[in-house]
């Protein structure tokens, strides 16, 4: 009997652990599949010559067979005989190498991570939603449907994800879809234009309305001008001040009253992080030593792994383009063809309002605008949350756009303005496909500003260069017709006066072509100068980048790509070049340790290069950031004020303390004492070293740069262990090479345009993203080493390569 006893047991406890290792429990996912050497995470280990044979697969969809080459790097070459399979192979591609990636990034925009994750996701959830994202995607994409063009691109690309979605079984899913235990669902034309808000979020979701509302608010309009100007006293914008305008600008509406905002304790939460950016530049043929232009581009964007890019090569009739694009879109992104190269830099002009709103009633169903009630729209959101039963959350919307929070939800939108509808470029509507499809085809200028025209959102400073001999920039995109200052401040939802007056007409936006002074480029400074006859914007990056690149540029001659390639990992800090002198002049040695005296020295014989190596680098950051904070702490900062506002601007901070040595706002009020220059200077540089040498020990090279900055590359999804953390390299905010903790450039590119385009990049990952692949992040090395690898452009499907091992053909 007891051993029958200890027989049924022993099925009772296998039949549980079998259970419990198959099944959900809440948010933990199913081990025992994970773990399954049938089906679970061992298979989605690669081999290293998996590309080396030669291969045919039919794939229902395809019209006509289409040819693939990969190189050395798992890069595919490919080469149909039409629009529609040349956009289903790019889709098919993508997917293989990015599945989780492209539908990941796209729940992301949706909204819909609760479905993966359960109720902890649940709050970012409705906050996407809230922000408009699904709206403005929905917007873009019947535009782009609306094109015959477009249309094409898109379905056929979506056809060609599911036919590589459809083959799969559980066994094959990609290894992040076994881990978090769901399962991949059939792509739809949605999701590459949720992708595209995705980074029109990034790229253009900042704003300092609420905080300088709050500023004007407690010290008023003098001080507010003084302290947040509308133009730097050291610009170096990329139109350059003096150029002639080719157009009769229209009348910019007139400014009204001035409104009083409520303060506010509650700015945006989920920011975008204020170090993206990007360089882009072109030296014209009079400067090169081929005598026809180069230009180069690196976008700056957070670092993760997979890459945020994938490179490909796209041929068939009318168009042969190499470059990167986001993986889930169509078309190549930043590249260059036979012709033409072009680049790309985010603008960050002020595109995104926030209104004020007078409700009727608590109902709110009805807003005051115009003198007279409106109807609110009610949006219901059904969120999935796993292991829960759907939430359903109700959107208001006015004609200015989303509500994004009706009423007070402490602690979710503890950041979030309350009774504020928000006005965004990205939910107009454009057709960003159909410019980039125009792009990839260009064989002139006229191609290229042809195509800027159907462009909206993320604004982008489009450079440009051809086999003509032609470099352009453009700083394009949607940008509203608004009175000056209009948006600086929160906005009054209820005057027509304040709404958006219409559209500065898009061939009217900042350009240049051909300058005198023989090269174009742009670091996210100021579009123009105050010549400029529309506002864009009050605030944009900081002026070091921008001049140093320019700096270079001028004092090229027969510059080669090496020379850019060089520009582009630049680790001078203008800032720092300026300031140091500065500092150090303020701080008397006499008052310092020993220890400190040493940092001191460091200082002195530093040549302002934040190189991985530098001590200086380390020592002058932490200071010159403290500086900053006992300067504008007790003014500015929330616990000191109980507002939330911004800092006044690095230019506007410089000034201070190069000139202003009795300024009112050097003394903390907080103190009975008054504080100087002097003493503030002192106190940052003794928390600066103190810092250091309990982080790293007594000065040497373990407090150099590379090991303060620490630059880690993690996972999208943050999955511990998929990362490449503490990589040795340089650079910084506000310098060329802009490589911070998070952020950096995402991908490096040169091209010389000439007979035949000779093209070099690379991104710190690799075109898989598989965790199991030698290509996940064999890329890496060469991007932490500031090199580039030579772009393979081929000129047929048949041409020889020794650096292109495989060929797969793709067949109906």
């Amino acid at each position: 009997m007891q051993r029958y006893v200890r027989a049924v047991l022993a099925l009772l406890t296998t039949g549980a652990l079998v259970w419990v290792l198959d099944t959900n429990h809440g948010e933990i996912p199913a081990f025992g599949r994970f773990l399954s050497p049938f089906q679970g995470f061992w298979r989605n280990g690669e081999t290293g010559g998996e590309l080396a044979a030669e291969q045919a697969l039919q794939l229902p969809g395809l019209q006509q067979p289409v040819t693939v080459r990969f190189d050395e790097h798992r890069v595919p070459h490919v080469f149909a005989q039409n629009d529609h399979d040349l956009y289903f192979a790019q889709g098919y591609l993508t997917a293989r190498d990015r599945l989780w990636q492209m539908e990941f990034q796209t729940h992301v925009a949706a909204g819909r991570i609760s479905e993966i994750v359960g109720p902890r996701a649940l709050e970012y959830d409705r906050f996407q939603r809230r922000m408009g994202l699904p709206h403005g995607a929905e917007k873009s994409l019947a535009v782009m449907m609306a094109d015959p063009t477009t249309r094409t691109v898109l379905e056929a690309y979506t056809a060609g994800v599911n036919a590589y979605i459809g083959a799969l079984s559980p066994r094959d899913y990609p290894l992040e879809y076994k881990l978090l235990n769901y399962a991949p669902e059939p792509w739809k034309p949605l999701k590459c234009a949720l992708l595209l808000q995705l980074m029109a979020w990034d790229l253009s979701g900042r704003s300092d309305d609420l905080r300088l509302s709050n500023a004007l608010g407690k010290y008023g309009p003098a001080v507010v001008q003084d302290l947040f100007p509308d133009y730097p006293t050291r610009e170096d914008p990329i139109v350059p001040v003096g150029t002639k305008l080719d157009y009769q600008p229209l009348k910019v509406p007139p400014v009204p009253d001035v409104f009083a905002a409520s303060a506010s304790e509650k700015v945006p939460q989920n920011e975008p992080d204020a170090d993206l950016g990007s360089n882009n530049f072109a030296l014209s043929g009079s400067r090169t030593a081929s005598g026809l232009p180069i230009l180069a581009n690196d976008p700056h964007l957070q670092l993760n792994l997979p890459s945020i890019w994938y490179q490909v090569q796209l041929s068939a009739p009318g168009v042969n383009v190499y470059g990167v694009t986001i993986p889930g879109a169509p078309t190549i992104i930043i590249g260059f063809n036979q012709d033409v190269a072009w680049g790309v830099t985010n603008v960050g002009g002020d595109v995104l309002d926030w209104y004020q709103l007078k409700f009727k009633d608590n109902t709110k169903r009805e807003y005051w605008h115009a003198g007279q009630w409106k109807p609110v729209r009610r949006v219901v959101e059904r969120i999935r949350v796993r292991g829960l039963p759907d939430r359903l959350d109700t959107v208001l919307y006015t004609h200015h756009g989303p509500v994004v929070y009706d009423h007070d939800e402490k602690p979710f939108n503890a950041q979030t303005p309350v009774r504020h509808a928000m006005r965004w470029t990205a939910h107009e509507g454009g057709n960003e496909v159909l410019t980039f499809y125009r792009l990839n085809r260009a064989r002139g200028y006229q191609d290229y500003a042809q195509a800027l025209s159907t462009y909206a959102a993320p604004a982008q400073n489009f450079i440009f260069a051809s086999r003509q001999n032609d470099v352009a920039i453009w700083p394009n995109g949607k940008f509203p017709l608004k009175w000056r200052d209009q948006g600086k401040f929160i906005l009054d939802g209820s005057n027509p006066q304040h709404d958006w007056q219409g559209w500065i007409p898009q061939a009217q936006n900042p350009h240049a072509k051909n300058p005198a002074r023989g090269f174009v480029s742009s670091a996210n400074q100021f579009p123009a100068g105050p010549d400029y006859p529309y506002y864009l914007g009050w605030n944009f990056a900081s002026y070091e980048r921008g001049h140093r690149i320019n700096e270079r540029l001028a004092q090229m001659q027969r510059a080669t790509p090496d020379s850019l390639r060089l520009l582009q990992t630049d680790n001078l800090n203008l800032n720092a070049q300026l300031m140091l002198p500065r500092l150090l002049q303020l701080v008397g040695t006499q008052q310092l340790t020993p220890a400190q005296r040493r940092a001191y020295d460091e200082l002195r014989r530093w040549n302002y290069r934040y190189d991985a190596g530098a001590v200086g680098a380390s020592i002058f950051d932490l200071w010159y950031n403290q500086l900053v904070e006992r300067l504008w702490a007790d003014d500015f900062g929330l616990k000191a004020t109980g507002l939330e506002m911004r800092y006044p601007p690095r230019d506007r901070t410089n000034n201070l303390i190069l000139k202003e040595d009795t300024s009112r706002w050097i003394d903390d009020h907080r103190t009975p004492p008054r504080e100087t220059l002097p003493q503030l200077a002192l106190e940052s540089f003794r928390f600066a070293t103190d810092s250091l040498s309990r982080k790293f020990g007594p000065l040497g090279p373990k407090w150099n740069w590379a090991s303060q900055k620490s630059t880690d590359i993690l996972h999208l999804a943050r999955l511990p262990g998929f990362g490449r953390m503490d990589v040795d390299c340089g650079g910084g905010a506000a310098i060329v090479n802009a490589t911070t903790e998070r952020n950096g450039p995402s991908w490096r590119m040169v091209v010389a345009l000439g007979p035949e385009p000779k093209g070099y990049g690379v991104f710190p990952g690799g075109q898989s993203g598989n965790p199991g692949s030698r290509y996940y992040d064999d890329l890496l090395e060469t991007w932490r080493l500031g090199q580039l690898n030579e772009l393979i452009y081929l000129t047929s499907p048949a041409q020889p390569h020794p650096r292109v091992p495989a060929a797969w053909t793709l067949k109906p």
